[in-house]
């Protein structure tokens, strides 16, 4: 069985922290080109979540009702004025982390960090507190990790954590390291690591075909290990705080029949949406496949951007552990190159 910390301890492995058990990390049989297939719906899925989620953000349930009913389409808008199908921070960020491992041919926390510094610098539409005083204090000091604070269990570590998912799949410990690791650039936080590993363990499960009853009992797990990710009963509070969030998008993942369906009830929980939607996106996208995807929510996304998520989605797959053991029918997986601290 795979064994997988949840909140990492003081240490560098696994073994330091609580110890969730997910079951086995991968089928006895994978089949690679649905693998791909999954991550690529992943990464679409995470935009399309963001730009249907930014249209409300930071509204109220009640808010939304009465200026959209249901809101479901991609009209962009919002606070930020958007174009239809523009995204957010969310997706840009998870593109910039993916761009640098591309680049990179592998994990460099380094490369991860020069490509968010580049993002700020480019004066992006939206940038969460927490995220810009984690990028500035890399400008300035140069470091890697934040120091551990208690304001630091927001969202914006676990929103853009996709990339590591995939580059990491068939690689447990790996997973846990890379998440960890690009989460303390901006978030130090017990809570924020746990997330980033949980969303990144959730959206592995779904690329490789596992039923949506296991991905409930890992989430389960989960929050037995974690109280304040218990889903159930559900409290409706959906804020940037990574606990309201995950709560969110796990309650409506699991009493959702869709893609679709996931992503409308999430957004319409108003508050921190468009990461509330990015998240769901991405997980739901994989557990759905691009057969799940709406083509009129696609159609409204930008065509070089839709292009480009697929592109790395397929590229970090192919420098995943998982892709390695597929093709030489190795039996263990290699480490992601680099390591977590790897410059």
């Amino acid at each position: 069985m795979a064994r997988l910390a949840l909140l990492p301890g003081p240490g560098t492995g696994p073994e330091d922290g609580p110890v969730l058990d997910l079951g086995p990390a991968a089928p006895p049989s994978v089949h690679l080109p649905d693998v791909r297939d999954r991550a690529r719906a992943a990464f679409l899925g995470l935009a399309l979540g963001d730009a249907l989620g930014a249209t409300v953000e930071f509204m109220t349930p009640a808010e939304i009702r009465s200026a959209h009913g249901i809101h479901r389409e991609l009209t962009g808008g919002g606070w930020l004025r958007l174009r239809p199908g523009q995204v957010t921070d969310d997706t840009e960020l998870s593109l910039a982390m993916a761009r640098a491992i591309d680049a990179a041919g592998g994990w460099s926390l380094l490369g991860v960090a020069e490509a968010f510094a580049a993002w700020l610098k480019g004066r992006p539409t939206d940038v969460g507190a927490t995220c810009r005083a984690g990028i500035r204090r890399y400008l300035i000091e140069g470091t890697l990790q934040g120091r551990p604070g208690a304001w630091d269990a927001g969202n914006g570590a676990a929103m853009r954590v996709l990339p590591v998912a995939l580059l990491t799949l068939g690689d447990d410990e790996g997973l846990w390291r890379l998440a960890v690791a690009q989460a303390r650039i901006t978030h130090h936080h017990p809570l924020s690591d746990a997330a980033c590993v949980l969303v990144g363990r959730l959206v592995q499960q779904a690329c490789l075909g596992r039923s949506l009853r296991h991905l409930r009992a890992g989430a389960e797990a989960a929050g037995r290990e974690v109280p304040h990710f218990r889903f159930e009963p559900y409290r409706g509070l959906a804020t940037g705080y990574v606990a309201d969030t995950l709560q969110t998008v796990l309650h409506h993942l699991f009493t959702t029949r869709d893609f679709e369906g996931c992503l409308t009830a999430v957004v319409n929980q108003g508050g921190d949406a468009d990461t509330t939607g990015a998240i769901a996106g991405a997980i739901a996208g994989a557990y759905y496949g691009p057969e799940g995807l709406p083509a009129r929510w696609l159609r409204r996304l930008d065509r070089a951007l839709v292009a480009e998520l697929t592109r790395l989605a397929d590229r970090l797959v192919a420098l995943s552990p998982l892709a390695a053991r597929v093709s030489d029918g190795a039996g263990g997986p290699p480490p992601v190159a680099g390591g977590a601290a790897a410059p």
